[in-house]
């Protein structure tokens, strides 16, 4: 358990890294998207082979696999979960404009640490025409900068609403059960039996 990865982003494993680094730009710098001019995110092979043939999305789900977009919608909304992903996203003209601003590129740093390390790394020019680079070491989500407890709660909360499988108050009765198991005297009741 202590060594599980959560994924914080709602899209391919490969564009957390760089999504994780561009949002700490954002932060660090005080940018929005309509700051940004370019972003280069520096990947590991795999990644290129995965997302980069992915030039245009026009699903939901290559939405996912596309670092452009995936970037694109976390510098616009500031965020990539599983809610954000929608038709409306696919056709939001500043998600699409800060897409075609990214491009991928192959970082022998970043690649020889994969698969052992997931390095975030994006070079960033502004319209001002600032350049600097932003480093995430270890993805948000990753043992090594784990989810704080909110988050967990936050990102159950918002799985459940999209798949309708719980309502709010389900949901705040389960978070308020899982949070006290250490007092409960039998578990059983928590997975139907027979199945």
């Amino acid at each position: 358990m202590l060594e599980t990865s959560y994924k914080f982003h709602a899209s391919c494993r490969h564009t957390h890294p760089a999504a994780d680094a561009l949002l700490a730009a954002m932060r660090d710098h005080d940018l929005d998207a309509g700051d940004i001019e370019r972003v280069r995110a520096r990947v590991h092979e795999a990644a290129i082979d995965v997302l980069g043939p992915v030039t245009d999305p026009r699903t939901i789900h290559q939405s996912k696999f596309s670092m452009g977009f995936v970037l694109g919608m976390a510098a616009v909304g500031g965020r990539a979960g599983v809610e954000d992903f929608t038709e409306e996203a696919l056709a939001d003209e500043g998600i699409r404009a800060f897409h075609d601003r990214v491009e991928m590129v192959l970082d022998p740093e970043v690649d020889a640490a994969y698969p052992e390390r997931w390095i975030g790394l994006v070079d960033v020019e502004t319209n001002g025409g600032e350049r600097f680079t932003s480093r995430v070491d270890v993805p948000k989500g990753d043992p090594g900068n784990t989810l704080g407890r909110e988050e967990v709660e936050e990102k159950a909360r918002s799985l459940a609403a999209y798949g309708n499988a719980a309502t709010p108050e389900e949901m705040g009765r389960l978070i308020t059960r899982a949070r006290n198991l250490h007092r409960e005297p039998d578990v059983r009741d928590l997975l139907p039996s027979g199945a």
